[in-house]
């Protein structure tokens, strides 16, 4: 990490977190930030639901969540990003405040409940993308919708033509009973709707589901089982969680979702247990507590084609993203592989 970058991230850290993070996506709106292009070497080439990536680290969903910064973005060393959550008409989102900065535990606690300008604004800004970096988009439901299975169908409709990828996510916890859609029933229903809507494109993409680490074991089975016969492409594991084991901070009682280094070994577990359950099947995206090379690398060996985090930002910079990439090149060769196919899952036992 640069000075200025350090700089930057110590004056951040004695703002209000959501107007921290305000300013940062207007600092990658202006240029201010590390754009070190695509990271990437013949090792980290990796494809994943037909997708052609640079490199295996991604951009986790929730940073931008109104596409505002996507040249930046696909210019900051991931191989590819994740915007939104999107919900079909604009809402507002939970009370401020509602992220919390648990510096103590390098994590973080948000309760922000899909809070985004929509997908008409956003599909607009999707419209006029970057042509070279991998996008996709992170569909969400209204809060007071009569119908949430088929807010996530008419996101897809309408954004679609625009995107690499979409993401269900009903794993969200701060949007009441959305996590009841984790159900099997609940959710082969809505994976359906979703991918009818996914037909009608003229360019079908690829439909990923982001799954809770909270899951038990009951429903990792569920997960798996219409992970298989729901047609997806991917499942992301995880998002955040409602444990609170081990905090030190003072904001660690906080409602909400937490995010950041105390959720690795949860949800690298999950990831794991949910790899066996599919065991190639379908492909995996881990997420969750990852803020460096060696973390992403777990995450690869123990189940996941490719890694996304988000949090760590907060706390090591933009330019994390291509340290990572480059860290994880270097643990492949280390290793003694020629891709990271050829590492996914070589560990899997280890966190069974």
């Amino acid at each position: 990490m640069k000075l200025s970058e350090t700089l930057a991230l110590a004056v951040m850290h004695r703002l209000d977190p959501e107007t921290a993070h305000g300013l940062s996506i207007k600092a990658l709106k202006s240029g201010l930030t590390p754009r070190p292009g695509p990271v990437t070497s013949p090792r980290l080439k990796t494809e994943i639901a037909g997708l052609r990536l640079p490199n295996p680290v991604g951009l986790a969903a929730g940073f931008d969540k109104n596409a505002e910064a996507l040249g930046a973005l696909t210019q900051a060393g991931f191989g590819f990003i994740e915007v939104g959550a999107a919900t079909p008409r604009p809402q507002p989102g939970n009370p401020q405040p509602r992220l919390f900065r648990l510096s103590e535990d390098r994590a973080a606690i948000n309760r922000f409940g899909f809070n985004n300008e929509g997908m008409d604004v956003i599909g607009a800004r999707l419209a006029n993308r970057p042509k070279d970096g991998v996008i996709g988009l992170n569909l969400g439901a209204n809060k007071d919708s009569d119908d949430r299975a088929q807010d996530f169908a008419r996101v897809l409709r309408h954004c679609g033509a625009h995107l690499d990828f979409a993401t269900v996510n009903v794993s969200s916890p701060n949007t009441e009973k959305l996590r009841d859609l984790q159900g099997k029933a609940a959710l082969s229903a809505l994976l359906a709707g979703v991918m009818n809507a996914r037909s009608s494109l003229d360019r079908p993409v690829p439909v990923f589901l982001k799954i809770a680490p909270d899951l038990d074991q009951a429903g990792l089975d569920d997960i798996a089982a219409v992970a298989r016969d729901s047609g997806i492409d991917a499942v992301i594991a995880t998002n955040t969680t409602l444990a609170r084991d081990g905090l030190k901070s003072p904001h660690r009682e906080e409602a909400g979702g937490l995010s950041g280094a105390p959720l690795f070994d949860k949800s690298t577990r999950v990831l794991a247990q949910l790899s066996a359950r599919l065991d190639g099947e379908v492909p995996i995206i881990g997420v969750g507590g990852i803020s460096s090379a060696e973390q992403a690398y777990a995450k690869i060996r123990a189940g996941a084609s490719a890694v996304q985090f988000y949090t760590a930002l907060v706390y090591g910079g933009l330019s994390l993203a291509a340290e990572i990439a480059t860290g994880v090149d270097r643990l492949l060769a280390r290793d003694g592989y020629d891709t990271v196919a050829q590492a996914v899952g070589t560990a899997r036992n280890d966190w069974l």
